[in-house]
């Protein structure tokens, strides 16, 4: 056994994510974000449905993101807001059946996100609460430009 499947190996650093192969099925892939581990997947019959999908992965971070952003001005107003739910789904469509895409050729990622605000909250503050959940970090990166640089160790 290695010093890295031994749950002995440190934590990663603040702000990075590792993945390894688990090595326990084809694609079965350890996540390791601080002290936190998870694992991820591809579904059977490609993988060993051992973990979210990295689709589903990319999915949990904006509606954490959604609902984390929603929660904190909600609180910061003193708004009556109990709970928030946000429902996502990704979906790959044609670029020309996406009205305010740039792509006009090929496809495109599309994702539907519901947001269900539980509370006594009057309709002014759920349409602001919606504006805010277009601004969460997670969600600003997904809808802008980004740029990933990739180097071999």
């Amino acid at each position: 056994m290695t010093a890295s499947s031994t749950g002995s190996e440190p934590a990663s650093l603040e702000g990075t994510v590792t993945v390894t192969e688990a090595g326990t099925g084809t694609y079965t892939q350890k996540i390791t974000a601080g002290k936190h581990q998870l694992f991820a997947d591809e579904p059977l019959p490609i993988g060993g449905d051992a973990g979210p999908t990295p689709y589903d992965l990319l999915l949990a971070g904006l509606g954490a993101c959604t609902s984390m952003t929603v929660r904190l001005y909600a609180n910061k107003k003193g708004w009556p807001l109990d709970q928030v739910e946000v429902s996502l789904r990704h979906k790959r469509i044609h670029a020309e059946d996406c009205a305010e895409c740039e792509t006009k050729k090929g496809w495109v990622s599309h994702i539907d996100r519901t947001i269900t605000l539980v509370g006594d909250l009057d309709d002014s503050q759920r349409e602001r609460l919606l504006a805010i959940a277009e601004r969460c970090p997670v969600h600003q990166t997904l809808t802008s430009e980004v740029d990933i640089v990739t180097s071999l160790t």
